[in-house]
């Protein structure tokens, strides 16, 4: 429990920075807050770190406070009942390396000035209900190329043919309403791992795209994918390979 009483830096799922005795760090774990998130955290301006996971009783949008933090590096709002539209604000955040909004009920789309977060590693919005197209701005992130999970959402359209421009360590587009052609994410000067494409609608000949050789996990089963499996995969070090349930012949 948080007793005013006592220095805030002996509190639980706070820690401080040990210089300077400042909050840096605020992470909510398991069940323990209810309501919306509190706009007093937009009032920690040394925040670096701020994490509500597995909260089932938070509910509400994220809150607009958040994006006077403007030193945050590390945001995890995942597995809780937060509602509304992914916020345009949070690219205002331009030190976040890690954004995580998964297992949520967050709906709308996709801001494209997400792109715009120079520092981001990883970008998770998978598990919701979002709508609408990727972003084409998602082929051109003007800093790092993060990991980029937008899995089992209601997202339509083409994949933007800017991926190919893009070199995605893991990406996962899996069980939404995806169409047309996915090969823009390969490329043998690439240097992807992790690719999952599976369930969607997406049509292309498998047996023209360019694998990288990094390549350790492919799943694009329950698509609408042509051609013949390609050779070049069987000299890869595949870890995992999934093509089932689609129009593969040869």
């Amino acid at each position: 429990s948080w007793n005013p009483d006592t220095d805030c830096c002996d509190w639980y799922c706070v820690t401080c920075d040990s210089t300077t005795n400042r909050i840096n760090s605020l992470t909510i774990f398991a069940g323990q807050v209810s309501g919306q998130i509190p706009a007093l955290v937009g009032d920690l301006p040394y925040l670096e770190n701020l994490e509500f996971h597995k909260q089932p009783n938070l509910t509400g949008p994220i809150q607009p406070s958040i994006a006077k933090l403007k030193g945050l590096k590390f945001l995890r709002l995942s597995w809780t009942n937060i509602s509304g539209s992914v916020p345009d604000f949070l690219s205002q955040l331009k030190n976040l390396t890690f954004l995580d909004l998964s297992f949520n009920n967050l709906t709308g789309s996709i801001p494209s000035s997400l792109s715009q977060l120079p520092n981001l590693n990883a970008l998770h919005l998978d598990r919701n209900k979002l709508t609408g197209h990727i972003p084409k701005s998602f082929g051109q992130f003007i800093g790092n190329v993060p990991d980029l999970y937008l899995s089992h959402n209601q997202l339509s359209g083409n994949i933007p043919t800017s991926f190919a421009q893009m070199d995605f360590n893991s990406i996962d587009l899996s069980r939404n309403k995806l169409e047309g052609d996915a090969s823009v994410i390969f490329g043998l000067n690439k240097t992807t791992q992790i690719a999952d494409l599976s369930r969607n609608l997406l049509e292309f000949n498998l047996s023209k795209v360019e694998f990288p050789t990094s390549l350790t996990s492919l799943d694009i089963n329950h698509n609408k994918i042509y051609g013949s499996i390609p050779v070049e995969l069987t000299q890869l070090n595949l870890q995992f390979l999934n093509v089932s349930y689609n129009r593969l012949c040869g």
